[in-house]
């Protein structure tokens, strides 16, 4: 999955007027992955990392010293944490767990001392040297980082030392406090039936938990952890030249540091997960990215809550927008926004179009898609269809969504527009009459990323199909729209800048959220 074959297919979708488009994905799927605690042996290291361009950058950062104590999600059998990773592990523990946290600095000599912030946690400290904000490492030296987990959620965690350029460099990372009680509603109602569909089609469940809180406003159903974070590639030139020419020096002799100068800050690189589109639309754990495990390519179902883990690191603010519906937050740096007329019961966390992620602070929000508002019937039914699956029934529940039938493809369908046809006068086996033509399909796109179907999933992908073959490109695809036929959303940072790897489109802070119906099992485990 390249750039040029992604530019040609994103320049595509932009000439759509619909926002929905069909993808054909490689079996690539995000997660929340990491390693679990509660002790943790961290190690910070420089070593190379890759972008899409071909630059290989060099770079700072946390892994793991030896073998860590387990990884998370453990259907994942794919996982490593190598001495040097960006962003750092990401240390998964339970509330209520005493953490304790290790590093040695095996940095160059010439970079200096290092250590961990851990805000929102009160940290005592053993061993290393007193530092301006907390004990840190000197080179070759470790120091240990002891707190209790108090509070459930996601929160940052970097470098406290000179961090204008050790976070640069990529020190950071974050962790993941699961609540020590799961309430009893994320097992009831729409879950349970979320659950049942995830089981009737096979499906594994890769949640690190049913809640992300332990409140009953805070229950999801699928979950992914996105780290923003930008790189100027002169910043780490001028680092590594320097160390190289310090090679040998006695730490606290005059002239082993570092002096690399900060400013102009131009940044050329735009990282999601420490990588850039299309990189970050590999598996999690790609032998090819052997210092940025972590990938960036979210599936859901219709109708399934998925929590999102946004996590700000670096210098910049960045705008990113999360196409096909608002993110609703439930908390910030762990702290849950609640309601003050009825705390217990609702949550009062504001509807974001954008989720800016400010440098340091995480925020956990549920993003859905129910294909509610489309005004026609997104799979394409036909009544006098002689094929039965082109005749599911759509029974309303008290939403006005199909939740009785957890087993059906068109599970969590918007009734409203069951039956009611997109086009005038589509082909294949799908209804007709609707209040809309579509451009021909040979002009709007072709080829491997664009199916030319409006409709959500591969047998109504099959039954779009006319006589002459023409919709979707049958045969010419790179997946079968049998295999996999859903919804695209370009998920992106609206800072048009963002959206290059070294000033070339497409790059940077760019992704897909795909929407497939039930019968595709969405396999996290690459």
């Amino acid at each position: 999955m390249r750039a040029t074959n992604m530019k040609n297919a994103i320049s595509k979708m932009l000439l759509a007027t619909l926002a929905l488009v069909t993808w054909m994905a490689a079996a690539a799927q995000s997660a929340t992955p990491g390693i679990t605690g509660p002790s943790f042996n961290l190690v910070a290291e420089p070593a190379f990392l890759s972008q899409p361009d071909g630059a290989l950058v060099y770079s700072w950062g946390y892994g793991c010293s030896g073998a860590p104590s387990g990884y998370a999600p453990s259907q994942i059998t794919t996982s490593f944490c190598n001495a040097m990773q960006v962003p750092g592990p990401t240390l998964i523990v339970t509330q209520g767990q005493s953490v304790t946290v290790t590093l040695t600095n095996n940095l160059p000599a010439a970079a200096g001392n290092t250590s961990i912030l851990f805000p929102g946690f009160n940290v005592t400290t053993s061993g290393g040297v007193a530092g301006l904000l907390t004990q840190e490492a000197a080179p070759g030296g470790t120091v240990t980082y002891t707190f209790t987990a108090t509070t459930p959620g996601t929160r940052s965690y970097y470098s406290g030392t000179q961090s204008d350029l050790q976070v640069e460099m990529g020190l950071y990372g974050v962790i993941v406090v699961i609540p020590s009680s799961i309430p009893a509603a994320c097992t009831t109602g729409v879950h349970a039936s979320n659950a049942t569909a995830r089981s009737t089609w096979g499906e594994s469940d890769y949640r690190l938990a049913a809640a992300a809180y332990n409140h009953p406003g805070a229950c999801y159903d699928r979950e992914y952890l996105f780290q923003f974070s930008e790189m100027d590639p002169r910043v780490h030139r001028e680092a590594e030249e320097q160390v190289v020419a310090r090679s040998g020096c006695t730490v606290g002799t005059a002239g082993c540091s570092l002096a690399v100068a900060m400013e102009p800050y131009i940044p050329a690189y735009f990282m999601v997960n420490g990588r850039s589109m299309p990189d970050l639309m590999d598996p999690n754990y790609a032998h090819e990215y052997p210092h940025q495990p972590y990938n960036g390519n979210p599936h859901l179902h219709p109708g399934e809550l998925v929590l999102l883990r946004i996590v700000g690191q670096g210098k910049w603010q960045h705008p990113f927008h999360e196409h096909g519906n608002h993110v609703r937050i439930l908390a910030r740096d762990g702290n849950l926004i609640l309601s003050q007329t009825d705390p217990a019961n609702n949550l009062a966390g504001p509807a974001l179009f954008t989720t800016t992620t400010t440098p340091g602070q995480a925020m956990d929000g549920i993003y859905y898609w129910t294909g509610r508002g489309l005004n026609w019937d997104a799979y394409g039914h036909n009544p006098t269809s002689s094929d039965p699956s082109a005749k599911l029934t759509c029974t309303p529940d008290a939403n006005g969504y199909n939740t009785g039938a957890p087993t059906a493809i068109n599970y969590f369908e918007w009734c409203q527009d069951h039956n009611k046809p997109l086009q005038k006068s589509p082909n294949g086996d799908v209804a007709s009459g609707g209040p809309a033509t579509l451009p021909d399909p040979n002009i709007l796109a072709n080829g491997a990323w664009y199916g030319g179907s409006p409709y959500l999933g591969g047998n109504a992908t099959v039954r779009a199909v006319g006589s002459t073959g023409s919709t979707p490109p049958s045969g010419t695809v790179a997946n079968s729209p049998t295999d996999e036929a859903g919804f695209a959303f370009m998920w992106h940072s609206h800072n048009e800048r963002e959206i290059t790897t070294n000033n070339i489109f497409p790059g940077g802070m760019m992704m897909m959220m795909l929407v497939d119906s039930r019968e595709f099992p969405i396999d996290e485990t690459n």
